[in-house]
């Protein structure tokens, strides 16, 4: 069994200026956030290590362990050829527990280089509660917890303005940074704090809303030995994840001057931009709407997994051509080339063989994704084109079937709203024709927010798919 991982065993002996504050230390902020603060320490003289401070009850037991050393390792399709790289993270530098000691958590406001502060308390993390107190040691919220510490630095630093942070959160909601902001000053209004903190946070502390894209498994138990033994350690933290990477971040440009992603050797897709929406608008247009459109197709031809999908014969180059053929045309903001640079990756991480996504999985609450996921695209297509997408609206009618709730005999175990469950099947136990179920369910403004049913031809084109897939003809349509 080889040694476990130490700064002793890695020879790692250098610490970082703590620059950085981390809230939260879960696998997906050690391998991204902290894999990306790596590479700035390696390669610029970006030179910040990180305060990790544990955002809830508990402890990082193992990453104290270990010195604060762990190790990632990616894998995925790049090119056509599957790659994998490990790397020593290094970045690191201690933990802080708010919890156990609080007093230690509010010296890191009076820390004079502190600049950086990053956060993943997950989706729910980033709330707002009239039960945190300002005397609270510590309050419970994440924002709480913030706000506690900027009002800190503020009182410490005499509201200086060189003091402010630079707060990019990395949690899965639109506007996280905005949110984030807006619940901070709610909080000093709470607690009857002077005005003056209020002013220091809206001017002097840059707060980025950000988009972030990397799967990240964690522990790859199956690969583990094979790793220890190539690395000659033992690393308990080891963190898998797909190579391919996106951190989309809203910020004024003078942010590359403090925070140099675009110096580094190692090619980073961490892009800092004027407005984020574009990019989100092309994630959930290529990414999450090749996973809506294959779901519902690939269930009905059973096929299990993404990867399957993209190895089939006939849905692999059918969900291809949806991409580059109809939904690329309906964005008509963004660039032909950076579209179809996206589309290539997408198409990569879809044949990782280390990752296996389930269909079934991604059909879950299909009927708010399939709202935003295809249905706008169908819409940009015809605006651009002046017809209908052949393939997504296979993609919409297939979702319409899947919405059965049973296929050849056997119930689909769909994971929905259940008065939308319930709502699909009466129509389909009800309706006296295809054409009248098609038209039923498009007209249907609670669901699409529109009555689908006015865009010409639609009605048509959907039964008309319905009648061949009932017919036993989907893989002819691919």
């Amino acid at each position: 069994m080889a040694n476990r991982l130490n700064s002793e065993v890695a020879n790692v002996a250098r610490m970082y200026p703590e620059r950085i504050l981390q809230f939260g230390g879960g696998n997906f902020l050690r391998g991204f956030v902290d894999w990306v603060v790596d590479i700035l320490n390696e390669e610029t003289d970006f030179c910040s290590g990180i305060a990790l401070v544990k955002a809830t009850p508990g402890s990082y037991e193992d990453l104290d362990a270990q010195d604060c050393l762990f190790t990632t390792y990616l894998h995925g399709v790049r090119d056509g050829t599957f790659v994998e790289e490990t790397r020593l993270i290094s970045s690191v530098n201690r933990s802080v527990y708010p919890y156990q000691n609080f007093v230690a958590y509010l010296e890191l406001a009076r820390q004079d280089p502190i600049r950086f502060i990053f956060s993943n308390t997950t989706e729910s993390g980033i709330a707002f509660s009239e039960d945190d107190k300002l005397n609270d040691e510590p309050p419970a919220t994440f924002p709480a917890k913030l706000t506690r510490l900027l009002y800190e630095r503020y009182l410490h630093f005499e509201a200086a303005p060189e003091k402010g942070c630079i707060i990019i959160p990395t949690e899965l909601i639109e506007d996280n940074a905005a949110r984030l902001r807006e619940i901070i000053l709610r909080y000093a209004e709470l607690w009857r704090l002077e005005t003056g903190f209020g002013d220091w946070i809206a001017r002097h502390n840059m707060f980025c809303n950000t988009l972030v894209d990397r799967i990240i498994p964690g522990y790859p138990e199956a690969d583990a030995e094979r790793i220890f033994a190539e690395l000659a350690y033992e690393d308990r933290l080891l963190v898998a994840g797909e190579i391919y990477h996106s951190w989309i971040i809203e910020a004024p440009r003078r942010l590359l001057d403090e925070f140099p992603v675009s110096q580094t050797r190692t090619p980073l897709n961490v892009k800092i931009v004027d407005d984020a929406a574009p990019y989100r608008r092309i994630k959930v247009r290529l990414l999450n709407g090749a996973h809506s459109s294959m779901a519902p197709i690939g269930l009905l031809l059973g096929v299990e997994s993404v990867r399957e999908a993209m190895e089939h014969d006939a849905l692999g180059s059918f969900l291809e051509d949806l991409i580059y053929d109809e939904v690329i045309p309906s964005v008509t903001d963004i660039s032909q080339d950076e579209l179809e640079d996206f589309a290539r990756d997408v198409f990569d991480r879809f044949r990782n063989p280390h990752i296996y996504h389930r269909l079934l999985t991604i059909s879950l609450n299909s009927s708010s994704k399939v709202k935003e996921r295809i249905v706008p695209s169908i819409l940009g297509y015809l605006e651009g084109r002046g017809e209908l997408p052949s393939r997504l609206v296979l993609a919409l009618a297939a979702f319409i079937r899947l919405y059965k709730g049973e296929w050849e005999g056997e119930m689909i175990p769909l994971n929905d709203d259940p008065q939308v469950l319930d709502w699909f099947r009466e129509r389909w136990a009800g309706a006296e024709s295809l054409d009248d179920l098609a038209e039923t369910v498009l007209a249907n403004t609670a669901l699409w927010d529109r009555d689908l049913s006015q865009i010409p031809g639609l009605v048509d084109r959907v039964s008309e798919n319905l009648r061949a897939i009932e017919a036993g003809r989907l893989l002819a349509l691919l």
